[in-house]
């Protein structure tokens, strides 16, 4: 571990000269992005009443690229990055989890959990993507084997999972129930707003075309925020350790990709492709993350992943220990069955108790 260290307490120190939001670029960030999504849902409504429905099912997708970017600033807020003021960043937030169908201070709080604890082995929980070691799979009794492969088949991480946490899940404070009346006030403030908007435009425009229209766009949403939210820490060359090789600045780098997309995807995508980065100094509005890369361009060369090869990261399942890399279940097969230890036992049954409410983390941070 020692040879890879990448120095990540001196980069975040450096990057610390990046953290100051301007407010006109924050508000226009948001201007040139809530705006575009109204528009859009206005003309598939617009298609809607002329019998196009298929025309705004169609719109629904790049409408479902700017919900993306509006969540991430929501994001941004959460890190208290996007405006100057604690207070602004939050209320921003809040308002806009409305839309992304995310409590703010609930998520925020979860998300803060995976930047905290994100590639340590010894503290996986809320606000990740669930990850078992090999040994740790294969103690598990066989039909939580199968639970766990239901869990991580595309179909249900990319696919279920996604509707199941936006639309269910992020109705009630899963995992923080016992923390007092913040993180209820949070998810069920969120539900009562939103539906009286849903309500309100339903009242006008029908409830059938507005459930269609919204429900569909975040749907896209969230699945393309699951996506991102994988690839972003579980990738071929990602390391994860136990707590005595594990740090929060070189892991910010040795566990958090630099997802190489194109232009427009990263402008979608509010740049959080750099997210190892963004795991080194969340405090750094996203629309800086590209200075940045200019300014030390050997952050380029760190984690880089393509877009093309990223599709076959989908089959990677498990944490192959012995030899520091994931693997995917079929690869697992093919090794020699070692009889699982008692402390193999024991670290599998936290996380084999998480997988019985699979898919329901699978989007709890899509994010980024």
């Amino acid at each position: 571990m020692t040879e890879q260290t990448p120095g990540g307490l001196n980069w975040a120190r450096q990057l610390a000269s990046y953290h100051e939001p301007g407010h006109g670029r924050s508000a226009a960030e948001i201007a040139i992005t809530a705006g575009p999504l109204l528009l859009l849902w206005a003309l598939a409504g617009l298609a809607y009443q002329n019998g196009l429905w298929w025309a705004a099912l169609l719109l629904t997708l790049p409408a479902g690229l700017f919900l993306v970017r509006l969540f991430l600033i929501q994001h941004d807020c959460g890190h208290g990055a996007f405006f100057r003021g604690g207070r602004l960043n939050n209320w921003a937030g809040r308002t806009i989890g409305v839309f992304t169908l995310t409590p703010y201070d609930y998520w925020r709080r979860t998300h803060n959990m995976h930047h905290a604890t994100s590639g340590n082995l010894d503290r996986r929980g809320l606000g990740g993507i669930d990850l078992l070691t090999v040994d740790e799979y294969r103690a598990l009794p066989r039909l939580r084997r199968l639970g766990y492969r239901l869990y991580r088949h595309p179909l249900v991480l990319f696919g279920l999972g996604p509707a199941f946490t936006f639309f269910l899940q992020n109705r009630l404070p899963v995992g923080l129930m016992h923390l007092g009346w913040r993180p209820w006030a949070s998810t069920l403030g969120t539900t009562a707003v939103a539906a009286v908007l849903i309500g309100g435009a339903a009242a006008v425009f029908g409830l059938w075309p507005v459930l269609m229209i919204y429900l569909t766009t975040v749907l896209v949403a969230a699945t393309t925020g699951v996506w991102l939210f994988f690839v972003q820490h579980q990738y071929e060359g990602v390391a994860w350790a136990r707590n005595g090789e594990w740090n929060r600045h070189d892991f910010a780098l040795l566990g958090s990709s630099q997802y190489d997309l194109p232009p427009a995807l990263h402008w979608f995508t509010a740049n959080i492709g750099v997210h190892h980065v963004h795991h080194l100094s969340s405090r750094i509005p996203y629309y800086r993350l590209g200075q940045v890369m200019r300014d030390h361009p050997e952050l380029r060369a760190m984690s880089k992943i393509g877009l093309v090869e990223s599709f076959g990261f989908a089959r990677l399942s498990l944490w192959d220990e012995a030899n520091g890399r994931l693997i995917s279940f079929s690869q697992a097969a093919r090794r020699h069955p070692a009889k699982a230890s008692s402390a193999a036992v024991h670290q599998a049954h936290a996380p084999a108790r998480a997988h019985a409410q699979a898919p329901s983390r699978a989007t709890a941070n899509a994010e980024a």
